[in-house]
């Protein structure tokens, strides 16, 4: 494997409204944990398309594991230009901190959004164009992940679930280590 999609829901869907919550150190945590794994077993691209929420705490830590591993790379490809526009100024500001720090940075559509089928276009481009998918996903909690893996399991393509499950036990074993 060289390219994996990496995903998850997006921050509201996590009941998350700000980059402070504490959920977003364990995601961030278990994360790392599981692209770390990855990359020793060769893969060495990190593709997202920049929605709020996992995709984007996971290009802190891939830009983060760079430092270390400086042999691997996040791309980043929007399902269509100006996919921000509607975002809070704060959030306009991280995504494009984001963006300067991405390896590879596109948009799959060249329009802003018009429809819904765009991000139909993406979801299928991504999971065609990548070895696999790394995806935040909760059984009992249908999401947008949802349709990333129905593409994958269509194109019988590797899914590695990070599950709630992890992330709570991953924020056990860190506090009992206090």
């Amino acid at each position: 494997m060289n390219a994996i999609l990496v995903t998850g829901y997006k921050m509201h869907e996590l009941g998350v409204f700000n980059e402070s919550h504490e959920g977003v150190i364990w995601i961030k945590y278990v994360l790392r944990k599981r692209i770390i794994a990855l990359i020793e077993e060769g893969v060495t691209w990190f593709i997202m398309s920049g929605q709020l929420g996992v995709e984007q705490w996971a290009m802190d830590v891939v830009n983060e594991l760079q430092e270390e591993y400086p042999h691997i790379k996040l791309g980043l490809l929007t399902p269509f230009e100006e996919q921000e526009s509607k975002w809070n100024e704060r959030l306009k500001e991280l995504y494009h901190e984001r963006l300067d720090k991405a390896d590879f940075v596109d948009s799959i559509s060249k329009r802003p959004y018009e429809n819904p089928m765009q991000l139909k276009v993406k979801n299928d481009f991504l999971v065609q164009k990548t070895d696999g998918l790394l995806v935040l996903y909760d059984e009992e909690k249908e999401g947008s992940p949802l349709f990333y893996m129905k593409v994958a399991q269509a194109m019988d393509k590797p899914i590695f679930v990070i599950s709630p499950e992890e992330i709570e036990e991953a924020r056990r074993e860190a506090l009992d280590d206090f």
